[in-house]
């Protein structure tokens, strides 16, 4: 599969995430070591089932009714190596309630056995505004 065709099935799994289901961002997400996380809370993970296990409670804090927009500032890849960064516009249900979300985001990927995987994540949320 090109980049940018996995980068529309990156943006579903986005999607599927601020809807509660973590599987569509663990499915493309390494299951090899080094793979490294900083979310949004500002922690630092490593490991790849550490990580995966944290996208799962992670998005089984969203209720149903989220949203998930990936605006693309820079994109590429060359031979086994890919990223992206921009930022991510998400609505989530949380409690009940929407919130809204606008998160600086940059991931790295790497090609395994033919398929592009996630191995490091980048997130912080982006200040009022910008």
């Amino acid at each position: 599969m090109d980049f940018k065709t996995f980068m529309q099935q990156r943006d579903r799994a986005a999607l599927a995430y601020c809807q509660g289901d973590g599987r569509p961002v663990n499915a493309l997400s390494t299951r090899s070591d080094p793979a490294s996380f900083f979310g949004p809370d500002g922690s630092v993970l490593q490991g790849a089932e550490k990580i995966k296990s944290a996208y799962t409670d992670g998005a089984s804090m969203f209720g149903a009714r989220g949203t998930s927009r990936l605006e693309i500032l820079q994109c590429e890849a060359d031979g086994n190596i890919g990223y992206w960064c921009g930022v991510q516009h998400a609505e989530a249900e949380i409690d009940g309630r929407q919130v809204s979300m606008t998160l600086r985001i940059t991931e790295l990927f790497r090609r395994e056995h033919g398929d592009w995987k996630l191995v490091h994540r980048h997130a912080d949320m982006a200040k009022k505004g910008a």
